[in-house]
Formats: C-alpha cells, structure tokens, sequence
C-alpha cells in the first residue's frame, strides 16, 4: 500500500481515535526527547510540536483573522512558538502534548455524559412492516403514513408510535423509561418507536411518525442539550481574553526589566488559562450526563445552572404528582345478593363496549385485580353524559351518575348518597351501578397518587426549596392530594393564565421559580418559569417543546437529586475557576522570579488543567448522601 493511501486511511479515522493515535506518537517522541534515547538529528521533540502543536497554532490563527476571537490557543501558541525561537523544544513539545491531552480527556468526559441519551439516535429504527390485506411490504421508516397498519415480529424495533390493534407480547421500553424487565403488551395499548419487540408478533396502528415519534422528540432533546449556552461558560471566556492580555504584558515587562527572555517565555507557558475555559464546560457536561442516567434530558446547560438557585417549585396535579389515569379505588355494595367482586364484574360487563375514559378504566382495573373474563352482556346502549344500559344475565342493568339513575326513577338511599358525597367531596368519581329499578351500589375511581410523591416533597423540603401544588382541579380534591403530600400552598382551579400569573407572582418577589408540568395547559407556565420540566413520558408534545428539561421516564422521585446536582455542579465550577486562578498567579509569580522554567512550568500548568478536569468528571457519578 502506498504511502498516500495509508494517510487517506487514516484520516477516514474517527477524531478521538485519531487524536489518540497522535498523542501515543508523540508521548514517544518526548520520552526520547527527555532521555535521549534514539540520536537523532533533531531533537525527537519536533514530532510533538508538529502533530500537536500545528493543530492549536491554525486553530488560534483562524480565530484571530475570521473573528478576532482571543482565546487561550493564542497564547499557547506564542508559548510555542517563543519556546522554539530560544531552543527550549521540549517545553514546545509537552505544552503542545498536554494542551492536546487536556483536549482529549474533555473530549472523552463529553462523550461518555452524553452517550446515555446519544444512543437514541442509533436506535433509529430504519425500516417498518405495512401490511395490506393479505400482503406485507417493507419500507422505510419514513414512509409510514398515520393511520398504517403495521406488523412488528419478535426481536424487531417498533418503527413508529402507535396502539396495538392485534396480539399480545412484551416490550423492552429501556431506552425511553429505564425499565429493566418488558412490559407486558395487548390489543388497545401504545407503543414508542424505539423500543424493542421481544416475544410475540403484533399488528399496530401508526398514530405518531416521523418527527412526531417518541424517538425523534428524544433526539431532538439530545441534539440541544448544549453547554455553550451557559452564561457561566460565557464569563470564563472573557476572563481567558483578559488573560491573553495579561500574560502577554508581564512577559514583555518581565523581559525588559530582568532581560531575561526564558521568562518571559515561561509566563506565556504558564498563563494560558486552559483550565478555565475547558474546565467549566466538562463540569457542565458531566452534570448533564449524571441527569441523563436519573430519566432527566436537560435542553441547555444554562437549565441546569438556573436551577441551582430555584427557591420555590410549583407543581401541576394530574399526571405529575398523581398518574393521571383513573383507578377503581372502592366498591360498595348495598344489595345482600351481591358481593363487591360481584358488583364490581357486572359494572366491568355493562361498561366493556363503551368509549368513555371512566368505562374503559372499570374494565382495566377488573381485569387487573381479578385476571377474569368479563361477563357477556347484550342490547348495550351509550347514554351520552349520563352512563350505560345492558342487559346481563338476563337482568336489566344501568351503570352511570345520578342523572341517568334518576331519570330511570331508581330510588336511592339516602344514607348511600351522604357516602357517596364523601368521596365525591375528596375530588373521586362515583358510578352508581343499578339492577332492574334497585340501586345495587357504587365504583369509586379516584387519580391515585404516584408513591414517590411524598417522599420527594419531603425531601424538596430538606434542600430549602418550597414546594406549591397549581392545579386546575378543583378545591376539594386539590386540598386532599395536598394533605396527603404535605403541601401547604394551594391553588385550584386554575385556568393557564392563572397559572403563568402565579409564577409572575412570585418572580416578582425575587424568587426563582421551577415548574413541572405535562398537559398543553402547562406550557405557558413551563415557558414563563424560571426553568421548566415536562413529565417526557405522559406529558403533551407541546408541554416537552416548552420546557427545559424532560423526564423521560416520569419518576418524579428523583426530582430532588437534580436540584441537589444542579447545585453541586456549581460548587464544581467555581471550585475550579478558583483553583485554575490561583494556580496560574502563583505559576506567574514563580515564571516572574526565575524559579519555574519553561518545561516545569509547563508541567504545572497542564497538570492542573488537567486536575479540574477530573474534578468535573466526578460529577458524573454524583449523588447526595444522606
């Protein structure tokens, strides 16, 4: 093979891997250089100084003439340049080699904060089964239309989302909930594309494809997640062109005032401020990567930063604190001829045809607790606001409110109706369940509340943050989810406006306001907060588009950790904006006094860049102890 195809196939390399391979050439070259191991005749420093030196100098020069950017390159690479023109090429070679390792090792900490959530992008499905009629064709992905039917075989990545409409299976759901063990799928219930088919074969409807999959939101989430856009990172870049200036006035006075040019030479080796640019934004990164492994997608670095200081967090009921979807959470049974798993059968029987929310949850929630076959029913009619009519075991029998009851003139006891009203009063709903003219009983079905929620306000507490429950429920139920949570600010019945105005309130106090929400009706008080975070699993499109930070798998438990992280993350950044500045004029001092030259000073300089960014990469396993 030629030498010009080899350095076409190298070049066809993956960065890191290429970056890699130049350092290893180079740290040979600088351990013959220091013990002059090969004889030469140049010095075997020069092979660090081209392949790690070239790279820095060209960056700083087209940043110089495209934009006038001054950033730390253009003082290594007066570093450099000054340590070849006094014949110091070692000091040119290790602050060439360590900038270059320093790179490297940011480079990696990025890479493995974000691989967490960059693996959606290779889970892409490419292709997907459209059956119709008795024929099947592949396609792909792209192509599938809403409202396609579509076969998905064990082992296969659902292409797109949709509701199983044939079948039965397990899904593994891990890349987009966490979920270890599959979850157990049938006719009626949604998939995300991404996730994995593992054991039967079903058929589903498309309703979500393209850029509106499940998928695709995860990705886009990932491709903003930026660092760059913290205003902390903004700050550490104009302190590195102040400096550039600095350093590049105590070299020159140091020179003419001692004569002296390996001084001066050294200051420039010492002052680049590498940790302070490379530094902050790693931390960042490794934030975000810690977030990602606890369900958080964070947008922008700046989320992170802004929720450090949050005081207050509002929260929205339904679908946050509780799961959102009705459950049958009592039974009673007035009749002595019928038990509650009875009466519980006969209202899932006279509710299994109907199309309303409540009736489908009666049904799910029977199938659930006893795993029975629901009882055959006949000449089922809808009454439209009211309930349902059958007939069942030959028996007419009516499931729905008070209305449809009374207006069937079925009598109800009045002891029965004052217990109802209790659980109506805590914000339930009651379907009263007759047979023939005689009240029989009633369901209860109340939104439960999800099991974290308390032991995370609890700890919201513990970190200063004080939690508010902004609802558009009304005052009964709201005050009971918030009793059971111990939460003591409420407001219910809140219309979007009222909401977004809430948190006006308080911005207007000085308080720095966190809200978290999942339907459409949040979206205007998740942009309008300080930071917003959407329930990425349940939550609306549009209330994920709106927010800062999605929670992938709605594990609202883990709330607490991000808040103490974002906190951590800026005791880390400041840490090592301290650290990397005392360093660098402790270094000038030493370079200014004659004791550093050019390659310890280099050594101390690059080892610290290279300590605050181990420093941050902590962060990426970080987690409160109690």
């Amino acid at each position: 093979m030629k030498w010009t195809e080899k350095l076409e196939k190298f070049l066809e390399l993956g960065g890191t891997r290429k970056e890699i391979i130049l350092l290893v050439l180079s740290g040979i070259a600088l351990l013959f250089s220091i013990f002059d191991m090969v004889p030469l005749p140049f010095d075997p420093a020069w092979v660090a100084i081209l392949l790690c030196g070239i790279p820095i100098i060209l960056e700083a020069v087209i940043g110089l003439v495209t934009s006038f950017d001054i950033k730390a390159d253009v003082l290594v690479s007066l570093a450099l340049i000054a340590s070849v023109c006094i014949g110091e090429d070692f000091a040119a070679g290790e602050v060439a080699f360590i900038m270059q390792l320093g790179g490297l090792l940011e480079d990696l900490t990025v890479a493995r904060a974000r691989a967490g959530i960059e693996k959606l992008v290779h889970l892409t499905p490419r292709t997907a089964r459209i059956v119709s009629g008795a024929s099947e064709r592949i396609v792909p992905a792209e192509q599938v239309q809403v409202g396609d039917i579509l076969r998905v075989l064990p082992g296969e990545t659902v292409p797109v989302d949709g509701v199983i409409r044939s079948g039965q299976t397990s899904v593994n759901q891990a890349v987009m909930t966490g979920e270890s063990l599959p979850v157990d799928k049938g006719p009626g219930e949604e998939v995300s594309s991404g996730t994995v088919n593992q054991f039967g074969a079903f058929e589903m409807e498309a309703l979500k494809v393209g850029e509106d999959s499940s998928i695709q939101r995860m990705i886009r989430l990932v491709q903003s997640a930026d660092a760059g856009k913290a205003k902390i990172v903004g700050v550490a870049d104009r302190w590195a062109t102040w400096i550039v200036v600095t350093a590049l006035t105590a070299a020159v006075l140091t020179w003419f005032f001692t004569g002296e040019i390996i001084r001066a030479v050294t200051i420039l080796v010492v002052f680049c401020p590498c940790a302070l640019v490379l530094a902050t934004p790693t931390a960042i990164m490794a934030a975000i990567g810690n977030a990602t492994r606890h369900g958080f997608l964070v947008r922008e670095g700046d989320a992170l930063e802004r929720l450090a200081a949050v005081t207050r967090i509002t929260f929205d009921k339904t679908g946050t604190l509780t799961y959102g979807t009705p459950e049958v959470t009592a039974v009673r049974s007035i009749l002595p001829e019928y038990t509650e798993e009875e009466l519980y059968g006969i209202c899932a029987g006279a509710e299994q045809f109907s199309e309303h929310p409540l009736g489908k949850s009666v049904v799910r929630c029977y199938r659930q607790k006893y795993g029975k076959e629901i009882v055959s029913a006949e000449d089922f009619r809808m009454i439209p606001g009211r309930g349902v009519r059958c007939e069942i075991a030959g028996k007419s029998v009516l499931a729905g409110n008070r209305e449809l009851l009374a207006a069937e003139q079925v009598m109800m006891p009045e002891e029965t109706l004052r217990e109802a009203e209790q659980w109506l009063g805590q914000g339930s709903t009651v379907i009263y369940i007759a047979s023939g003219k005689t009240l029989a009983g009633y369901l209860v079905l109340s939104d439960t509340v999800r099991e974290e929620s308390a032991g995370m306000i609890d700890r919201l507490k513990e970190l200063k943050v004080r939690p508010v429950l902004l609802t558009g429920d009304h005052g009964n139920a709201a005050a009971a989810i918030a009793g059971r949570l111990h939460i003591e600010e409420v407001h219910a019945e809140c219309l979007p406006e009222d909401k977004l105005n809430r948190i006006d309130h308080y911005q207007r106090q000085n308080e720095s306001v966190c809200m978290i929400g999942d339907g459409i009706n949040d979206a205007p008080a998740l942009k309008k907060a300080n930071v917003g975070i959407a329930m990425g699993g349940v939550g609306s499109d549009i209330a994920v588009d709106a927010a800062d930070i999605a929670l992938v798998d709605d594990e609202v438990k883990e709330l607490p950790h991000l808040i103490a992280l974002s906190r951590r993350m800026m005791v880390t950044i400041k840490c090592n904006l301290t650290f990397s500045m005392a360093l660098n004029f402790l270094a000038i001092i030493l370079a200014i006094t004659g004791i550093l030259n050019p390659v310890v000073g280099a050594l101390v300089h690059n080892a610290g860049s290279v300590l605050v960014i181990i420093n941050s990469a902590l962060l990426l396993n970080w987690k409160k102890t109690a």
